[in-house]
């Protein structure tokens, strides 16, 4: 995936924000926190992901899935937007939104989708 896919399916969700993050891409969804890009690697923050999980993945896919001791004290993980397969990436952002949007915008999104 290239920044650009990566950008096209953040923008994807309604009320996607773009700003900035510690001098990199930030998407933020209703004010809060989606998802930034990390220049230094080449990683996208993936929140809501359980120290299980993230254990699980960087196990599975060691070439994609990494933490920095910044984050691991968080429900989050790193991934490599060069090998992250952009259906997983969609399916973590989706965790997300949910999450963070409004009951109203979840609702109304996820009645488009099963129109």
């Amino acid at each position: 995936m290239t920044p650009d896919e990566m950008k096209a399916i953040v923008m994807s969700f309604p009320g996607a924000e773009e700003g900035m993050s510690y001098g990199s891409p930030a998407f933020k969804v209703n004010g809060k926190f989606f998802t930034r890009l990390r220049r230094d690697d080449a990683s996208v923050v993936l929140m809501d992901v359980s120290a299980d999980e993230r254990d699980m993945l960087m196990e599975a896919e060691p070439g994609t899935f990494h933490i920095t001791p910044h984050y691991k004290d968080y429900p989050s993980v790193l991934a490599r937007i060069e090998t992250l397969h952009p259906g997983s990436f969609r399916n973590f952002l989706e965790r997300r939104f949910r999450k963070v949007a409004k009951r109203s915008v979840v609702k109304a999104w996820e009645a488009e989708r099963a129109a």
